[in-house]
């Protein structure tokens, strides 16, 4: 498995603690964000990703799910083997989760 819908990240984020990346640009993150979540901005990912916990479940989250699906084959490239994308990004997060949540 290598994605997750927000719901389902939404009601698992009750039940254990997971690592939530946000791979947009600080512009972006500015703008809205799930609460609790890491700005590291995709560009800046090889560079951080030693401060990551390689065993820890990670969701890795952008505007539709693109870039965030790129940071996910990236982190397993290193190792990683806990890591999902998070399937429509923060837009489909918005729709399904939090409606109440700015959109751009």
């Amino acid at each position: 498995m290598s994605e997750i819908t927000p719901r389902e990240l939404h009601a698992l984020r009750r039940r254990e603690p997971i690592v939530v990346i946000d791979v947009r640009e600080p512009w972006e993150y500015a703008i809205c964000q799930i609460g609790g979540s890491l700005s590291i901005p995709l560009a800046s990912l090889p560079e951080r990703a030693g401060q990551l916990a390689p065993d820890a479940l990670t969701v890795l989250v952008c505007h539709h799910g693109m870039r965030s699906l790129a940071a996910v084959d990236y982190l397993r490239g290193l190792g990683f083997t806990r890591v999902l994308n998070l399937t429509g990004g923060i837009q489909r997060w918005s729709e399904d989760v939090d409606p109440a949540m700015p959109q751009y």
